[in-house]
């Protein structure tokens, strides 16, 4: 989704959320009622009625659309959409709407990410699949869970690059300090390499802290036209571009079969990147603020070479320079992202880029004006997404 013509046609309007409740402890609310929650809460920021909403976005698969308009009183839709994947639509989901407005589809839509798992671990979920001939492969191989999954790609970094689990441990600890401020946080003490070291190992290379949290959430936006949003309650933040997708030498499912080596060491958001500075016009040195999708402290580094911040196999010592702190020329997941903030399949990023570029975040980036956001990795699509704070 990269047509320059969409650039700044779209707004984020209003911005709602839930509290971060660890993996659980928001029983006996359902996630339905989270995620309606997180809606209403948006709107209201918008200074609009629930009745305005005449759209979804979502990703992952989405909410049910009937269950939301008799819960919430939402009259009629007009549009409803879902990008395939999981994390990796959620800075496209955005998008998704941005097309729908500019092409006169719907006027108020909600993008809308929630999470769980009160049930079910996320990193045991495969363990339910039916047997097939691929999962039979890996499942003998140990590769039961995403952490795994993404081990092999940070253990092939490693050996090619020279990156090693202290820029992992550097990835952590930043983000972990910018958690400290957020009363929203799950994780609020700091975090020592001491501790990081000491801490098990998942799946080596990765230890407890390089693992996102699991916890229940909901993040909601809405999503209008520019020129209607400057109408609106709160100042906008207009969507300058947004891209979606990836490349099949990535992409060979989350599994990763057969990628080739110079792919292997990646986040797959390399084509993404390209569409979507190209549809923005601008590129990295344009960045004031990254809030990128944490799921592990090695896809932060990957990501951050696949976007241009740094050259191929650089992220490591790039990290570990302070370029992602609050003080560097690139702070990123000023929230305490989802390995120390909360996990909502990256609407939470979401969050922050709004609030950095109304001004209002808790580590507030001096004079912020273009915020990127990004989607995934886990399967294709990943997504990017770039915001900027209205004049």
């Amino acid at each position: 989704m990269n047509d320059r013509t969409m650039r700044r046609s779209a707004a984020i309007a209003g911005l709602g959320y839930t509290p971060y409740y660890k993996r659980g402890q928001s029983l006996p609310q359902t996630l339905d009622e989270l995620v309606g929650k997180s809606i209403l809460a948006a709107v209201e920021d918008a200074g609009l009625s629930i009745r305005d909403v005449d759209g979804f976005a979502y990703f992952a698969g989405g909410f049910d659309t009937p269950m939301l308009m008799e819960m919430l009183g939402i009259p009629e839709v007009r549009f409803t959409a879902s990008l395939t994947g999981t994390g990796g639509g959620s800075a496209g989901a955005v998008g998704l709407a941005a097309a729908a407005v500019h092409a006169g589809l719907a006027k108020t839509i909600v993008c809308v990410g929630g999470n769980q798992q009160g049930a079910q671990r996320f990193g045991a979920i495969t363990s339910s699949y039916p047997l097939t001939p691929e999962n039979a492969f890996f499942g003998t191989s140990g590769l039961v869970g995403p952490g795994h999954m993404f081990a092999l790609l940070a253990r092939r970094h490693m050996h090619l690059y020279g990156t090693t689990r202290d820029h992992f441990a550097d990835v952590a600890m930043t983000i972990r300090n910018h958690a400290l401020a957020n009363p929203d946080a799950i994780m609020r003490t700091p975090l020592t390499r001491d501790a990081y070291f000491a801490a098990p190992l998942l799946a080596d290379p990765h230890c407890l802290f390089d693992f996102c949290l699991e916890t229940d959430c909901a993040v909601a936006v809405v999503v209008t036209s520019s020129e209607r949003a400057r109408d609106l309650r709160q100042r906008p933040v207009n969507i300058l571009a947004s891209a979606q997708g990836g490349s099949r030498d990535w992409g060979r499912s989350i599994y990763w079969m057969n990628m080739p080596d110079e792919t292997f060491a990646s986040s797959g958001h390399a084509s993404v990147a390209r569409d979507l500075y190209a549809a923005a016009g601008i590129g990295p040195s344009d960045v004031d603020t990254l809030q990128v999708y944490d799921h592990f402290s090695s896809q932060v580094i990957m990501q951050i070479e696949d976007y241009g911040f740094c050259a191929k196999g650089e992220g490591g010592p790039f990290v570990s320079s302070g370029a992602i702190g609050l003080g560097g020329n690139l702070p990123t997941n000023t929230d305490g992202g989802q390995l120390s903030a909360g996990y909502a399949w990256g609407m939470t990023h979401v969050r922050e880029a709004v609030e950095q570029l109304r001004g209002t975040a808790v580590n507030q980036v001096p004079d912020a004006a273009v915020a990127l956001v990004t989607g995934g990795p886990s399967v294709i699509p990943v997504s990017g997404l770039l915001l900027e704070r209205a004049p």
